[in-house]
């Protein structure tokens, strides 16, 4: 249907405009002690004029993608039953459901927003909501699921960001767009390397070396790579000539056919996907049910988790570059810290894209492993890694004395009173601890447990739970909150009795909590699923009490380090005494002869 089509297009362009309002606001524009100036206040309009624009192409492209279902038009599916059942009912309709929710959030907050930091938290939110129907793009019938869809959400994540800076200098004044233009070339410059990179590997993963490469969809995809190198060009040009606006244009021209092309291709798929015998397993979990489990294939099996992989590269680049950024400096970093953060990917790579990733999605045991290594192991590598103090040391200041810029603005979300609050050990504990029993004895796990969707958003709610745990623990980083040492072995210790109490009542469960997910697998291998979730619950209280109990270790090093520094800053403190007070004697004497 056209109108699909047009719902489409505007869906994939609106997001763009958002995108670029909320980059300008957060980090481009000159801001004063965090506030929007007056130069801000045309992103702002343009910021509401995009979300309308996106709230109403949003929801005409659900009721379009509804009436496409049952071949109508979308006056004949305008029923409150028919849409309820497709929102609540179907994976696609609630993701696109979720959006809409997402975009109608951001455009009331939006009116009330007055610094950089509310409009870094609408860009996040912002980022959900332009991701959450991808999850259902038609990438998840080819063999690949995860890095099909991975790839195609980092795809549009780095273009949209591409476009929406180019077009933040349209909004700026001539005299900014020269400070604007050496922001917002960094910004491209990692844009244009994720959008190749992931364009290349979703390409990939739809097509190989198939015969779709010479039909009108390979040719759609090819045009799209010169296109985009094309830009490559532009950009260039443009960075050396600040205020020529014509070749902005050109570039935006270029960008509008890019996306375009990328919508119509969209609505095709592949012939070698078509012929893709079906498979039950792949259509629930996204992948085909691997062999029974052996240490050979927990070990060195590999089903890439396109977006957690993306994003673990793209931390570790930043990592590294904040390294050699010091070292070329002349300052040392500690290659312990390195080797933490070097730990602390691998690990959750291996628990989302290694086997153990792999057998998680087919076993609660494994699972469960999963779990405890996103959760509680590579947290504590990661957090001693020190990457707060690591971008703090690089970062760069801000152009002008009133101004934060990213510096500042992460100096002012360490000292904000929200984070005061989550790092309250008893708030961070309760996020830790108090999650399972939310996940686990709650019909959470089964609704999660069914979609790419879901897994994703359990791996970063295990690891940021285990991060902000760990982080007031035996966090070496900067923290807005002074815990004293004692009380951290205190909460440890509350972790560990809380988490073994979780173990005990998953192990004595007699009902399977996945709500039917494990059995709708008709796994051959550990067909006994209780049995599975039991075996799962007594790895969690086994692998649980290790990392506690490092920790415990950890902060008892730490305390008699603290007491042995305070020790010789008052030894310090009394030999400076000390010798004032011999120097006040030696004064007084000489007066008294």
């Amino acid at each position: 249907m056209a109108s699909h089509l047009i719902f489409e297009l505007f869906n994939s362009l609106a997001p763009v405009m958002v995108i670029g309002a909320l980059l300008s606001l957060t980090f481009y524009l000159p801001e004063q002690h965090g506030f929007f100036t007056e130069s801000s206040v045309k992103s702002k309009r343009w910021l509401l004029l995009s979300l309308s624009i996106w709230a109403i192409a949003s929801l005409g492209n659900l009721l379009s993608t509804l009436a496409d279902i049952f071949e109508t038009s979308i006056l004949n599916i305008l029923d409150y039953m028919t849409i309820r059942s497709y929102v609540s009912q179907t994976a696609l309709g609630k993701l696109q459901f979720i959006q809409l929710i997402l975009i109608v959030c951001v455009a009331i907050f939006s009116r009330l927003i007055k610094k950089t930091g509310g409009s870094l938290i609408l860009l996040v939110f912002t980022m959900i909501a332009l991701s959450a129907p991808l999850f259902q793009s038609h990438s998840s019938q080819s063999g690949s699921h995860g890095l099909a869809i991975g790839s195609i959400i980092i795809h549009v994540f780095a273009i949209s960001f591409w476009i929406g800076s180019v077009i933040s200098l349209l909004w700026s004044d001539s005299s900014q767009r020269e400070a604007l233009i050496s922001r917002i070339s960094r910004v491209a410059t990692w844009s244009a390397v994720a959008v190749l990179f992931s364009g290349g590997v979703n390409s990939w993963t739809r097509l190989r070396l198939s015969q779709d490469w010479f039909t009108p969809y390979g040719l759609g995809i090819a045009i799209k790579i010169v296109l985009s190198l094309l830009v490559i060009i532009v950009a260039r040009r443009i960075s050396k000539e600040f205020n020529s606006s014509k070749f902005i244009l050109i570039e935006l021209m270029i960008f509008f056919i890019i996306v375009s092309i990328g919508a119509l291709i969209d609505r095709v798929t592949p012939v070698s996907l078509e012929n893709v015998p079906y498979d039950p397993i792949r259509e629930i979990v996204g992948i085909s049910m691997p062999a029974e489990p052996t240490l050979q294939r927990v070990l060195f099996s590999y089903e890439a988790s396109g977006l957690i992989l993306g994003l673990l590269i793209f931390i570790t680049a930043l990592y590294i570059r904040g390294v050699i950024a010091l070292t070329q400096r002349g300052d040392n970093w500690p290659i312990g810290r390195t080797i933490s953060f070097a730990i602390g990917i691998s690990a959750i790579d291996y628990a989302t894209s290694g086997g153990l990733g792999l057998y998680s999605h087919f076993s609660f045991q494994y699972h469960m492993i999963a779990h405890m290594v996103i959760s509680m192991i590579a947290p504590i590598f990661l957090i001693l890694s020190a990457p707060i103090t690591l971008a703090l040391r690089t970062l760069p200041i801000a152009r002008e004395k009133n101004e934060r810029g990213i510096r500042g603005l992460l100096l002012s979300i360490l000292h904000s009173r929200s984070t005061g609050i989550w790092t309250h050990p008893v708030t961070a504990l309760a996020i830790f601890d108090g999650s399972l029993f939310a996940l686990y004895f709650t019909p959470a796990f089964g609704n999660l447990m069914g979609s790419h969707f879901g897994h994703i958003f359990m791996t970063l709610h295990f690891l940021g739970a285990g991060l902000l745990f760990f982080f007031v623990i035996v966090g070496v980083d900067p923290n807005p909150r002074q815990v004293h040492h004692l009380v951290r072995i205190v909460i440890l210790f509350a972790a560990m009795s809380i988490h073994a109490f979780f173990s005990i009542a998953l192990m004595s469960s007699t009902t399977l909590i996945d709500n039917g997910y494990y059995a709708a697998l008709t796994r051959p291998w550990a067909t006994d699923l209780l049995a599975d979730q039991r075996v799962g619950a007594a790895i969690g209280w086994a692998m649980g009490e290790v990392p506690i109990i490092l920790a415990l270790i950890a902060t008892f090093i730490q305390w008699m380090r603290s007491d042995a520094r305070e020790a010789k800053r008052q030894d310090r403190r009394s030999e400076v005494d000390l010798a004032a007070y011999n120097q006040y004697l030696e004064e007084l004497h000489k007066r008294n002869e």
